[in-house]
């Protein structure tokens, strides 16, 4: 959650607070890049050092194992974003996939990236400073309020100056964010972006040397070497498109032979590359003077082939086991190498140009074709060497690698280590400006509750306990005036105010609104500064919508499902038929057990009938995870058959109704989605009573509508009964459940009262109704809460003209003093109420309705109401 600015803050514009939070990412970017890379080099040169004080066959197998556990073990037990080189989970935090960047990820990214690296395997920390970077500008853009667009651009600014700290060049930082992340040249992606790499560059490059420094007069170049350049970009490209396309084949085989923790791929992967290291000469046991050795073209053509033959397996091997670290380092080692072979046969040969300037060209352009980022490679290698000899041979050899690369291995490897995991990244067209377009007036609902001036206290405390709102537009008139809250409301009986007294001396005055054609980023914005649920939009000062957080994320759940592929949909619409809209509220009714579906019909129907609501009746076909939702053909005769039945009964009782049916790999979500897209006001739906986990309240698909759906939910347990039952041949007889002799447990509070409206409804299901009121209290209590029975009994009988029956019990066990009074009374429903989320998941997780549900067997009926906006 964003916090508040510091009071010297709030009076930056946006762009001067973007500007500021990109010159602190800039700092701590650089400072993390420094100490990773020091770090490394400790742990790294006492891992070298302790190699040649003992057996190295010993040593380094037993190092690499035991970082590689430890590393591993970190991003398990923390940050399960952390593993691999982090590239691909910013590429999808940018591509508006929810995976978390935070100042969790930084630190577990640096001390594993630490421990894997420092302990031998053969990968780079250039990656992990991208993630590392992104991460803390994504902590300090939630710890200070920006819109989606703004922290966005920060996460990239905080990429870009990973980059740009990593290798010491601030421009391949930017346009690393450019040519890869975002493929956005707006101003304030191109200022931030430049601003952290620039900072980050410096500090970088201040505190922690130079990364790579070849002689510079070894660079030359001749228009007779074009052909040897030409044929190392054509080497280098098929070899890295070779290399992406092996990545991905060890990964996958990793995954699916290795069925074990991560901590123990990466150990085993530490292990393996501490062998191979340990058989090896000592030059390549330090990936940064292997990598200059090469960059120089000093080694001989032998020694070139083992280093290439040699780092290509370890980089996979490590890679293979999704090891934090990057491919940067892996890639330039090896376009050295391609680089030196080619640049030692055209000496042979010619004898005019040097090893140096094909090793330096194989560099970038290795890295440019695995990469698919040519033009920032290009960049990072004249950064490195600043001789502008290099730049026609980068030129040449870039482009010609980068071409076949994407010839043979086509799209980024970054993209395809996200598809891996299930992670399918929409295209540029799709993810470019989610929130473009989209003004307040296309998200805003019109139809508005409002409130006079005039109206009293007292009257204002009775409409919010009718409604789910937290706070409603004040108007005098016409004119939107202020806004009354429940904190409003509140501070007045703080103050002993006479209820008589208007609204208009205590509601909100100092209003926060938006026009109706201001973005919807910046609504957002708002809301998130100023911490708001709700903003009016006004239009010449008269009230004509109110926006909230909820109809921000129903915008972006639509325009994703009309323009996205089937991976970010929670369901797929088949079948959809419309009745009339005549109802004033909506309620829906998921159908899926024919056992239960006529009851849960007729209980749907008489609170509609109520309520004078519309019935949407849904039924969701669950579909397994590997099967596409808008290819494969299902079957409609159930969910047609319980249509058929809901439209006749709904028909007689003179309900409108709507029926859809939707594909899905996930009930709840589904059921979450239709309640949000239809702002359904109440939803029934059926529950087993019997979880299967105790981490579990009410089972998987229940559990994730509760959290997710925005109205009032009605949750029954059917008595088992039921199972044995044929709803089809019934015709609506009871012949298995009754809903004649109703329990309701008492308390003070909201939860009764919600129930007790909701009874008025249900009621109409028995011709003869019996209702007993029962209050539980506790062998230590003052009395014997008669004064609440009381209450509650005359309001049932002014509201429905029902006598109800009154019984106290004194318990020590609510639970067990309930399943016993249903016995005695042989009640055939047990109604309980529950307000909150929180609330719901105690007393469900704890005894009450559980126990109920084991040891009675009767109908059970929990209605929970809606978290308000």
């Amino acid at each position: 959650m964003a916090l508040g600015l510091p009071s010297p803050l709030k009076s930056l514009s946006p762009k001067q607070l973007a500007i500021l939070e990109a010159c602190l990412i800039g700092l701590v970017a650089g400072l993390s890049a420094v100490m990773l890379k020091q770090s490394i080099g400790w742990l790294g040169g006492w891992r070298i050092q302790l190699a040649s004080q003992l057996p190295a066959w010993i040593v380094l197998p037993m190092i690499g194992a035991i970082g590689g556990f430890l590393s591993g073990f970190l991003i398990e037990r923390f940050a399960p974003e952390a593993a691999g080189s982090g590239i691909p989970q910013v590429k999808a935090a940018l591509g508006y996939i929810p995976i978390a960047l935070n100042l969790r990820v930084a630190i577990v990214k640096i001390a594993s990236t630490i421990l894997a690296l420092g302990s031998g395997l053969a990968l780079g920390r250039q990656g992990p400073t991208v993630q590392i970077g992104a991460a803390i500008a994504g902590q300090i853009s939630q710890w200070l309020p920006n819109s989606p667009e703004n922290r966005r651009q920060l996460i990239a600014a905080g990429a870009a100056a990973g980059l740009a700290a990593g290798f010491n060049a601030p421009i391949a930082g930017v346009l690393f964010v450019i040519e890869e992340l975002l493929h956005d040249v707006s101003s304030l992606t191109l200022g931030t972006a430049i601003i952290s790499s620039f900072i980050g560059g410096v500090v970088s490059r201040i505190l922690g040397g130079q990364n790579l420094n070849p002689s510079s007069n070894q660079v030359q170049f001749f228009a007779q070497e074009i052909p040897f350049l030409l044929l190392l970009g054509l080497i280098v490209g098929v070899f890295a498109a070779l290399f992406n396309n092996s990545v991905i084949v060890v990964t996958k085989w990793n995954r699916q032979t290795f069925k074990m923790a991560l901590s123990w791929r990466i150990a085993i992967a530490g292990c393996l590359s501490g062998i191979a290291i340990a058989m090896l000469p000592s030059d390549f046991r330090d990936s940064a003077g292997l990598q200059l050795f090469l960059a120089n073209g000093q080694s001989d053509w032998l020694v070139t082939v083992g280093t290439f033959v040699v780092r290509f397996a370890l980089t996979l091997i490590a890679c293979s086991a999704e090891t934090s670290g990057g491919l940067f380092v892996p890639s330039l080692i090896l376009g050295a190498a391609l680089g030196s072979l080619v640049g030692n046969l055209e000496h042979a040969w010619l004898g005019m140009g040097t090893p140096a300037t094909y090793a330096l060209s194989g560099m970038g352009a290795f890295f440019g074709a695995v990469a698919k980022v040519p033009i920032t490679a290009f960049v990072i290698v004249f950064e490195i060497t600043m001789d502008f000899n290099i730049i026609l041979p980068l030129m040449i050899t870039s482009a010609i690698a980068y071409l076949c690369s994407e010839k043979y291995a086509p799209s980024s490897l970054y993209t395809r280590l996200l598809g891996l995991k299930g992670i399918h990244l929409q295209s540029e067209a799709v993810t470019e400006g989610l929130w473009d377009g989209l003004r307040a007036a296309d998200v805003m609902q019109r139809e508005v509750e409002t409130l006079p001036d005039r109206m009293s206290i007292d009257e204002a405390i009775q409409t919010f306990a009718r409604s789910r709102h937290r706070g409603f537009p004040v108007l005098a008139g016409d004119n939107l005036v202020g806004i009354i809250t429940q904190i409003d409301l509140a501070k007045a009986g703080e103050r002993n105010l006479s209820g008589d007294m208007p609204i208009s001396q205590i509601y909100t005055q100092k209003l926060i609104a938006v026009a109706p054609e201001e973005s919807l980023s910046q609504v957002l914005y708002l809301l998130s500064y100023y911490k708001l649920s709700r903003l009016p939009v006004i239009e010449r000062h008269k009230l004509i919508g109110i926006i909230t957080r909820s109809d921000i994320l129903r915008a972006q759940a639509q325009r994703l499902r009309g323009v996205s592929s089937q991976t970010t949909k929670p369901s797929y619409l088949v079948y959809q038929r419309r009745g009339t809209a005549t109802g004033k509220g909506r309620l829906l009714l998921p159908l899926s057990n024919p056992q239960s579906a006529v009851y849960m019909l007729e209980m749907a129907l008489a609170i509609a009938k109520e309520r004078n609501y519309e019935l949407e009746c849904l039924h969701v076909i669950h579909l397994d995870r590997h099967l596409s939702l808008s290819e494969t053909p299902v079957d409609l005769n159930l969910s047609l058959a319980l249509f058929h039945t809901a439209s006749v009964a709904a028909e007689l009782m003179q309900v409108p109704m709507h029926s859809q049916v939707r594909i899905a790999h996930d009930i709840g979500h589904a059921i979450a989605e239709v309640a949000a897209d239809r702002h359904t006001d109440l939803l029934a739906i059926g529950w087993h009573g019997y979880p299967d986990s105790p981490e579990r309240i009410l089972g998987d698909t229940v559990d994730i509508v509760i959290g997710q759906v925005d109205c009032d939910v009605m949750l029954v347990k059917f008595s088992d009964r039921l199972q044995n039952s044929n709803p089809f041949n019934r015709e609506f007889k009871k012949d298995c459940i009754s809903f004649d002799r109703w329990l309701v447990p008492v308390a003070e509070g909201q939860n009764t009262e919600q129930a007790l409206l909701l009874l008025s409804g249900l009621i109409n299901l028995s011709a003869y109704p019996e209702i007993y009121l029962c209050q539980v209290f506790s062998p230590d209590s003052k009395g014997n809460g008669s004064e609440l029975l009381d209450k509650y009994a005359a309001s049932l009988y002014n509201s429905m003209r029902y006598s109800v029956g009154k019984i106290s019990i004194c318990s020590k066990s609510t639970a067990d003093a309930i399943v016993d009074l249903a016995n005695q009374q042989r009640s055939d429903v047990i109604m309980l109420g529950a307000c909150g989320e929180s609330f719901l998941q105690q007393i469900l997780h704890g005894n009450i309705p559980e126990t109920i549900a084991r040891n009675s067997d009767r109908t059970i009926i929990i209605f929970k109401k809606a978290s308000a906006n």
